[in-house]
């Protein structure tokens, strides 16, 4: 059962309150009007006193055509209170009831309007990504309890933003800083390969170093590629998504042969406003994991058509559906392998898939396969 919203609550107060203040002022209405109202009693009481006087009769013999008005006195002045007291009780009733519904309306609307900063706040909350921290509030209004809770959110939100992007900047700079000493130590391996008299066991050695290093390149490219997504794009250009799709699969279709992988492609026309460069490596990340997790004498499909922009789905060993969603965190790989339990890629390839497209304001998602293999769709907005 769903909860009431703070709204309805409030409303509820509201109107609640009003009911009992209303019924409190109907009693003591209702007390006030019957003591000023006369008392039938005391009326005949005085009337009869003041017959004795006049006639100079004993108290308590009533003559009989006073004693006529006099009844007739005191049953007209107890109908007049009684239908007083009805009259009042039956129009207060029927004001309080007719009041109550504009009561409950104006409870709503102020209710809705005293709760209208923390609408914007949830609204902006909800807009805000990890790489786009640029929403803010700015509440405007008298200094108030809510006015200082939406201050305080902006506030937070510049902290976080200043964070995320000196940690963006701290990854863009010491992986550019790295490709230096890594290109340096290549040449260096690749020099003393070359040596005519290198033994046997350093050739190995020098080899399996210049894995090493090739993956360590791949990874820092990687990262440099992620930082550079998560900061944003500054400018969109029209891109055909079909094309860039048609030649990532011509250039890695040496690879899909020597796997032994089959891939088909279903290209329609699609046209999306981005980056050129960047859809290209989310291209090319997604077919090369697809042929890489694979296995021998499987396949790769890639279509790309109006919604979903892009959908990849291959054959392979069978992913649990509960490890899809760490899949996108960087250096994870399928089988729960991190770090360097697999050297065939750095890690970061579904990482970046996701990065670039949250930067054309997109998304990415995975699902398993029935059989084995994985389904990777990207959502992007057209052109």
């Amino acid at each position: 059962m769903n909860a009431l919203s703070v709204r309805t609550k409030l409303t509820a107060w509201y109107g609640g309150l009003f009911l009992l203040a209303g019924l409190v002022l109907v009693v003591i209405n209702y007390l006030l009007v019957q003591s000023t109202l006369p008392d039938p009693a005391r009326v005949a009481s005085t009337t009869i006193g003041s017959a004795d006087a006049t006639y100079g009769i004993a108290a308590g013999t009533p003559l009989p055509s006073e004693g006529v008005a006099v009844r007739l006195l005191s049953g007209s002045l107890d109908e007049y209170r009684s239908s007083t007291l009805s009259t009042l009780l039956v129009g207060s009733a029927i004001a309080l009831v007719a009041t109550a519904g504009p009561a409950v309306l104006f409870g709503w609307l102020m209710a809705g309007r005293a709760l209208r900063p923390l609408h914007d706040i949830t609204s902006t909350a909800r807009r805000l990504e990890a790489g786009k921290l640029d929403r803010r509030i700015n509440l405007e209004g008298p200094p108030d309890e809510l006015k200082e809770l939406a201050d305080t959110f902006d506030g937070m939100l510049d902290r976080l933003a200043e964070s995320f992007d000196s940690q963006k900047r701290f990854v863009a700079n010491a992986s550019h800083e790295l490709r230096t000493p890594l290109a340096v130590q290549r040449t260096l391996i690749e020099v003393a390969m070359a040596d005519p008299e290198v033994t046997p066991e350093l050739r190995k050695l020098g080899t399996h170093l210049l894995h090493t290093n090739e993956r360590s390149e791949r990874m820092i490219e990687g990262l440099l590629v992620l930082a550079r997504s998560d900061r944003g794009l500054h400018a969109r250009t029209p891109v055909r998504l079909d094309a860039v799709v048609a030649s990532v699969v011509r250039a890695t279709a040496a690879s899909a042969a020597e796997a032994g992988v089959t891939v088909e492609t279903r290209l329609r026309p699609r046209v999306v406003a981005g980056d050129p460069v960047l859809l290209e490596r989310l291209v090319t990340n997604l077919v090369v994991n697809a042929i890489t997790y694979n296995a021998s004498g499987g396949w790769v499909y890639v279509e790309v058509r109006g919604d979903p922009a892009l959908e990849v789905r291959n054959s392979g060993p069978v992913v649990p559906p509960e490890a899809v969603p760490a899949l996108f965190e960087p250096f994870r790989r399928v089988g729960g392998a991190e770090r360097t339990g697999d050297t065939r890629n750095a890690g970061l390839g579904l990482s970046i898939v996701r990065s670039v497209a949250q930067a054309h304001g997109g998304y990415a998602e995975a699902q398993p396969g029935r059989r084995g293999g994985l389904t990777v769709t990207v959502r992007l907005p057209p052109s």
